[in-house]
């Protein structure tokens, strides 16, 4: 019970946010908001915006307990957010009215690698303020 307790404190966050992309991306077509002339920048913008999110949860679930991040930990999070964000987009060739696009995972790619890159800098300088070393 407490292995389940503990995979589930790191893991939920990122259980949660694909739950949440599965759920928006099964909206079809004609049921999604239309927001004008910046509907583009929005959707697209979300795109990024929750795939950064969704590589940060990873990541937190990658880190587990440690006190410190490593470039593995980095990559691998951006990887599997990659590649949910491909499994997602063919999720979407069954959802009325909508269209698997390979932009789309690029995009979403953008986003998660993003917010690695910042992840990535945020620890190291936390990590050398507190003694740490980060090239493990």
């Amino acid at each position: 019970m407490k292995r389940l307790k503990t995979f589930l404190r790191y893991w939920a966050p990122a259980i949660l946010m694909m739950i949440v992309i599965f759920t928006f991306s099964s909206i079809p077509s004609e049921e999604m908001p239309n927001f004008g002339l910046v509907d583009f920048l929005i959707k697209k913008g979300g795109h990024a915006y929750g795939y950064g999110l969704l590589a940060l949860a990873f990541l937190y679930g990658l880190r587990g307990e440690k006190r410190k991040i490593t470039p593995r930990q980095l990559l691998l999070a951006w990887a599997l957010s990659s590649l949910y964000s491909a499994t997602d987009e063919f999720h979407q060739f069954f959802v009325p009215g909508r269209h698997p696009a390979i932009t789309d995972v690029m995009i979403d790619s953008i986003g998660a690698a993003t917010a690695m890159f910042f992840a990535g800098r945020y620890f190291k300088q936390k990590d050398q303020h507190d003694g740490l070393v980060t090239d493990n």
